[in-house]
């Protein structure tokens, strides 16, 4: 009678597709349970889903050969391309503080593994194929992977190999993939230890360190008590003590209650009272230079104006300038500040608006609402999905990911594959705001579900794949050794990394542990790093060096694959 439901959940070599449907749901849902099991302060998360696939796989499970294929790219397609539109906006404005040294030693460790992975494939006989997955795994980097095996079948088409004529090195990445997480964790306690940090003045010196470059925009009141400035436009004194990237929101006349939003041309009298929105030490010089803190509690008044926050949703206001909107004379409304993927920008006229933006405006209640008209600021579109700008986007990173570089001896020409492709397609989008008709803004919930369920197709038809003849591979291949290879892949350049950083660039433990997280591509490392030093310090710098890290490792493995398989 359920004779249907046991051939479902029966392996056999040639599934139907509802079959490949089960199996591949069966270990992404078993996965998720398995990933969520924390041992101490550490848990699998996501990549659990890999080792129930591998599990499933042992058993006999197996899925459709194009359907296996086809989840496998479109995972990775998926994950890398919600990576580079999370991080894209703080990738690039890194690069103006700490992210070229960050960057350098995140590529740095890079190279070095590489390096390593090629001694190991010289000195241990072990095939380059294998060796890309012991590193791939050793650093528990999946686009790498992806990569190494987007290569290899290129190579079998290209020159008509069988498809048994390269080893799987999904093997060997699952085998050391637990030296990566855990390695990567251990040497973070050990580290601690050895260096003898002290949290609590580590983390003031890095607020030493980091009070001038502070990005976070703040307001603060400012009495106007310095005679040379009295009678004078706002204009005229911001170019007479030569100060730039302040906005004053609200004025507020001595002995009145009438609160305004002055132009760049309204003067300033004595005893005034006026907003001021900056960085910290913008406002510092500010005040320094026209009076001194105020404690007037008028000015903040919301009787007559208001402050509001509002969305740009309108097409037509994307792209352009807050100069060419012209808010301010149009409709007497002032933006001080615009938050674009979770950055505070101060609203200079120049600045371009992207759709997704969020702006907080000042000004009369009925003003603010024929502004509204003309950004949009409707929260129902920003919450549904524009799939026009996603797959639009994601089209865009396949065009990239399939150029072709032709280099002389090398077997196939190289190419940044679906992993890289994808990748730069988001940074350079979020970088941009869109291309045309797309755009950057996705919801962070949408965003994170775009990444874990593409991690997940991936993890599952990878595992599945491997999971054929494992057992057999690990014995046949001294799985041991593997794991042993593995360690020096995970622990030297990593160690280097740790006393280059603390004892040539004086960074921060905090900093480092965010460098060590983001060089290895280990979110489960980032996780426990977050809870170890109570602190979300680490998130900056991991941030930072991913995604040039991803595609270096991309790199890499292809390089390694391109030069020395045969």
């Amino acid at each position: 009678m359920f004779d249907w439901l046991h051939f479902l959940f029966t392996p056999t070599d040639e599934p139907e597709m509802a079959q490949s449907l089960i199996v591949l749901f069966l270990a992404i849902s078993v996965g998720f349970f398995v990933g969520r099991i924390k041992f101490g302060n550490i848990s699998l998360g996501v990549s659990a889903v890999m080792f129930v696939g591998l599990f499933l796989g042992h058993l006999g499970f197996t899925m459709n050969a194009e359907l296996l294929q086809f989840v496998r790219e479109f995972g990775l397609i998926l994950f890398v391309y919600g990576i580079g539109i999370q991080v894209g906006p703080t990738f690039f404005s890194s690069f103006k503080k700490e992210g070229l040294v960050f960057n350098a030693l995140g590529v740095g460790t890079v190279f070095l593994g590489g390096i390593i992975t090629y001694l190991i494939h010289l000195l241990a006989n072990i095939k380059v194929e294998n060796a890309v997955g012991l590193m791939s795994g050793s650093v528990t980097n999946t686009p790498g992977l992806g990569a190494a095996k987007s290569t290899l079948i290129e190579i079998q088409k290209q020159l008509n190999l069988p498809a048994d004529h390269f080893s799987d090195p999904a093997i060997a990445y699952a085998i050391t993939y637990p030296v990566g997480v855990f390695g990567i964790i251990f040497l973070i306690i050990i580290s601690k230890s050895f260096l003898k940090v002290d949290l609590k003045k580590d983390l003031e010196m890095l607020k030493e360190k980091n009070k001038d470059s502070e990005n976070k925009i703040v307001r603060q009141k400012c009495r106007v008590t310095n005679p040379d400035v009295f009678g004078k436009t706002i204009k005229q004194v911001l170019k007479q003590f030569q100060i730039e990237d302040v906005i004053i929101s609200r004025q507020k006349h001595s002995g009145t209650t009438v609160v305004y939003s002055p132009s760049l041309d309204a003067v300033i009298d004595k005893k005034d009272v006026l907003m001021v929105v900056a960085k910290q030490k913008d406002i510092d010089n500010f005040i320094q230079c026209v009076g001194k803190v105020s404690t007037d509690l008028f000015i903040e008044s919301e009787d007559d104006l208001t402050t509001k926050i509002i969305s740009v949703t309108q097409k037509t206001a994307t792209h352009k300038t807050l100069a060419q909107l012209d808010l301010y004379n149009q409709y007497d409304v002032k933006v001080t500040r615009v938050i674009r993927s979770g950055l505070e920008i101060l609203a200079q006229p120049s600045l371009e608006l992207f759709y997704g933006d969020t702006l907080m405006v000042f000004g009369n209640r009925q003003a603010i609402a024929e502004v509204e008209k003309i950004v949009g600021n409707s929260k129902k579109i920003l919450l549904e999905p524009d799939f026009l700008s996603l797959f639009g986007g994601l089209i865009f990173g396949v065009i990239i990911g399939s150029i072709p570089f032709f280099i002389p001896s090398l077997p196939v020409p190289l190419k940044l594959g679906m992993a890289a492709g994808p990748l730069l397609a988001a940074l350079f989008i979020s970088r941009y705001g869109g291309v045309g008709v797309i755009h950057s803004y996705i919801n962070n919930g949408a965003i994170h579900f775009m990444k874990d369920f593409g991690i997940c197709l991936f993890f599952a038809a990878v595992g599945i794949k491997a999971g054929h003849g494992f057992a057999d591979s690990f014995v046949e291949n001294n799985g041991w050794m593997w794991i042993y290879y593995g360690c020096f892949i995970t622990f030297i350049p990593l160690t280097l990394l740790v006393l280059i950083s603390r004892f040539v660039f004086k960074l921060s433990f905090y900093q480092m542990v965010g460098i060590m997280s983001g060089s290895y591509t280990d979110p489960a490392a980032l996780a426990f790093s977050t809870k170890y030093l109570d602190s979300d310090i680490p998130n900056q710098s991991y941030a930072t060096v991913y995604p040039l890290v991803t595609i270096s490792r991309i790199l890499v493995a292809q390089l390694l694959i391109l030069l020395f398989a045969s």
